[in-house]
């Protein structure tokens, strides 16, 4: 097989097939004859048949392979899990506090906004595969744009997906010393090996993630998936519970004696504080007025925080390959319907922990429950889902980087377990060095979300599909490819804004990127 035929038929697992007659049709066209000899360009249908269609067998007896060399297995609804899954993260812990810096108003729309948005690429990544016959996003960039196109998209899906499991081993780090401090009732002060997270982050590494992380399919992972969710359902129903069971201001724990509590009490009224069921209702405190509207030096990160918390788009292409009678159509209904559930659960855990806290929430939201009371029986079980969720996603974001740096590194080489299982150790083993050294997860969120974040969602589907589809069928003043470019343009808007407002913030002395929470 030649150098150049090789890097155009690499699955998205590493494998490299053959596609008989389909080599030596042009990169952006397939052509076929007619009864009269007549060639004419061919495209992926609008509802995937070509995907499905049963080629007749070639001249040896054989037919050709189609678009994976396996059959895909998995259901619709472990799909579904598998994406959903891949959205959520760690960033929901992050969007109370968004939502603090923007007003619920304007927070809703910038979440509408980016969630239609992701659907929209998503939309534009399906039908630029469909017309190549590739399910891989490094091989899309390669169709576009040769080399550069492979590289600049394989570059992007690793630098988002380490900042993204660095940002849920960061929660493991934070979280899971507090677990075991009031699972223990061990006193904070306590220099435990135990109580140290970046000795729990490497273990828990070591014996969850990386077996995990060990599958050759993505499709094995929808049960661990299915069980990820539903602990972020838990979460989101404790979020809410909470709402109508913490008094605004809240009483730090330090100070949560029964003294204190009865004097708080005895002079409430006379600061225009009022009662009602046993619930405390500031009434002139701005710390606890919700707003719906709001501007501030902050403001700059709500974007950045949204953009990252809905980036499914390296894992959409593996997860399509091992659907079950896939189409384009089946496809995008799985997408569409894990963005909705996120969209919803997203908005309700921002909506319940803003007015929960108001102005005093924390960029991580559990930390703020921290401070009324560690050893609450409810947040410490909702502290376990939440570790429990996010390391059971890492494996599902590990593999389309290790795809990536297969597609980068040994194009041409098959699937080979040593470096299979070497390069999980060698990421999972760079991760854990930057969640020791990463000063806090607010900074992980902002640089990602606003450098490869917009790259991934924006940029690449849009000028993939602009440069696959043909001019014959689309030109450029068609309406699609008019709204591909305009979503490119937005991207790279969204990019270097993001970047402006966090380089301010840095110069102004918010240092909120280099760890000023």
């Amino acid at each position: 097989m030649e150098p150049a035929q090789s890097e155009m038929n690499i699955l998205s697992n590493g494998k490299s097939r053959d596609l008989g007659d389909d080599v030596g049709v042009p990169m952006k066209t397939l052509l076929e004859e007619d009864q009269n000899g007549t060639q004419t360009v061919r495209f992926d249908d609008p509802d995937g048949g070509l995907e499905n269609e049963e080629f007749l067998p070639t001249a040896d007896g054989k037919k050709p392979i189609r678009f994976t060399d396996f059959e895909g297995k998995t259901s619709f609804g472990m799909s579904v899990f598998n994406l959903g899954n891949a959205i959520m993260g760690s960033g929901i812990l992050g969007l109370a506090y968004a939502m603090a810096n923007t007003g619920i108003l304007l927070f809703l729309f910038l979440l509408t906004a980016v969630a239609a948005l992701s659907s929209y690429s998503i939309h534009l990544l399906l039908k630029s595969s469909g017309i190549v016959g590739i399910r891989a996003y490094e091989q899309l960039g390669y169709r576009a744009f040769g080399t550069p196109g492979k590289m600049a998209a394989g570059i992007a899906i690793t630098l988002q997906n380490i900042g993204a499991m660095s940002s849920y081993l960061y929660i493991v780090k934070s979280e899971l010393p507090l677990v075991i401090q009031a699972f223990l009732k061990v006193e904070p002060s306590s220099d435990m090996w135990y109580l140290n997270g970046n000795y729990l982050v490497v273990m828990v590494s070591g014996s969850i993630i990386l077996p995990l992380a060990l599958m050759k399919q993505l499709g094995y992972l929808g049960y661990t998936s299915g069980f990820s969710l539903s602990c972020m359902v838990f979460f989101l129903s404790a979020v809410i519970y909470k709402k109508f069971q913490i008094p605004c201001p809240f009483e730090e724990y330090s100070a949560n004696s029964t003294s204190a509590h009865l004097s708080l009490n005895v002079t409430s009224h006379s600061h225009g504080h009022e009662y009602s069921n046993g619930l405390v209702h500031e009434d002139n405190d701005p710390h606890c007025s919700p707003r719906l509207f709001t501007i501030n030096s902050q403001t700059a990160y709500t974007i950045p925080i949204l953009a990252f918390a809905f980036v499914c788009h390296p894992e959409v292409l593996p997860i399509y390959t091992e659907l079950r009678n896939p189409t384009k159509k089946k496809m995008q209904k799985v997408s569409n319907i894990s963005i909705l559930v996120m969209y919803t659960m997203y908005f309700l855990a921002a909506l319940f922990g803003y007015l929960t806290f108001v102005g005093n929430v924390e960029p991580e939201l559990l930390h703020t429950y921290s401070r009324i009371d560690p050893y609450d029986t409810l947040i410490l079980c909702v502290r376990v889902a939440v570790l429990t969720a996010v390391t059971l996603t890492v494996p599902i974001v590990l593999f389309p980087v290790r795809r990536a740096i297969l597609q980068m590194l040994f194009p041409t080489k098959s699937f080979h377990w040593l470096r299979h299982i070497a390069i999980a150790v060698v990421l999972l083993t760079l991760i854990n060095m930057l969640v020791i050294f990463a000063p806090n997860i607010l900074g992980i969120f902002g640089i990602i979300g606003a450098t490869s974040a917009p790259c991934l969602i924006f940029i690449f589907p849009a000028v993939f599909y602009i440069r696959i589809v043909p001019k014959d069928d689309e030109p450029m003043t068609s309406t699609p490819k008019i709204l591909a470019a305009c979503f490119a343009a937005l991207g790279f808007s969204f990019m270097v804004m993001s970047l402006s407002f966090i380089f301010i913030d840095w110069t102004t002395g918010g240092g909120h990127v280099a760890g000023g929470h």
